[in-house]
């Protein structure tokens, strides 16, 4: 949340360059943190068996991997148009993309303990659908700060669901591989939406970047609803991934 507030902060009070590079810092030492954690370090992953890209053919990988290549598209395709609407020299767009992450935190506390059925991933994706929609009405503070937090809510659910189908639908040898796959659609959704973005907001102004990011949310939503069948059904379930099995020998006396 606090983010977006303090990279447009040091932006513009300091200069561009000490914003990427704060988000660098933060970027590195977040890392750096998460690596030394005791728990991660306990973490052994077995070698998986099978060849690479094999995982793709799991459909509940596939899916989460074109469902979160969308919605990292609409959170970036916002990002520029918000920044397109109230200039650089401006910081009611870190005070609008941080009420935007505030949307997700109050979305994630408020249904991360939601049962995952088939519809699941669409319900949520609507939930942003529906805020971005609205967001397209109107370029001014207030009303993108009420529309964004209501998107926002949608999104950290959104996650969790994309990374429980896939958890609960490969062997955990197989684990790294998939959501390698699912951050790589990811990235290239926040390559392709701010490029996206970038291209409308030059020839259309910056509404024309809110209205791509509702777009790529509404096929975020499209796409799940149209392959529930694909979406396992977590109700009632362990989320955790398929354990991995192997011929042991024994010892006839």
């Amino acid at each position: 949340m606090l983010g977006p507030v303090i990279a447009t902060f040091v932006a513009i009070q300091i200069s561009s360059v000490a914003g990427i590079l704060l988000a660098a810092a933060f970027l590195v030492g977040g890392g750096i943190w998460f690596v030394v954690l005791p728990e991660v370090g306990r973490v052994r992953i077995p070698r998986s068996r099978r060849k690479l890209g094999a995982v793709l053919k799991r459909p509940p990988v596939l899916l989460s991997t074109v469902v979160g290549f969308m919605l990292v598209a609409a959170c970036s395709a916002v990002e520029a148009g918000v920044v397109a609407a109230f200039g650089h020299g401006s910081a009611d767009s870190g005070w609008v993309l941080g009420i935007f992450a505030i949307g997700s935190l109050v979305g994630g506390l408020a249904l991360g303990h939601a049962p995952i059925g088939p519809w699941a991933l669409a319900g949520r994706m609507l939930i942003v659908t529906i805020g971005l929609s609205l967001a397209t009405l109107g370029l001014s503070f207030w009303w993108l700060a009420a529309t964004l937090l209501l998107a926002g809510i949608g999104i950290a659910p959104a996650f969790a669901v994309l990374f429980g189908i896939v958890s609960a639908s490969v062997k955990f040898s197989d684990t790294a591989e998939a959501y390698g796959w699912v951050g790589t659609g990811q990235l290239m959704g926040a390559a392709l939406g701010s490029a996206t973005a970038g291209f409308m907001i030059d020839h259309n102004g910056a509404g024309s970047a809110i209205l791509v990011a509702a777009g790529f949310a509404a096929l975020g939503t499209l796409i799940p609803a149209l392959g529930r069948r694909w979406h396992p059904d977590l109700r009632g379930r362990d989320a955790g991934p398929i354990p991995d099995t192997a011929p042991i020998q024994i010892q006839v006396s």
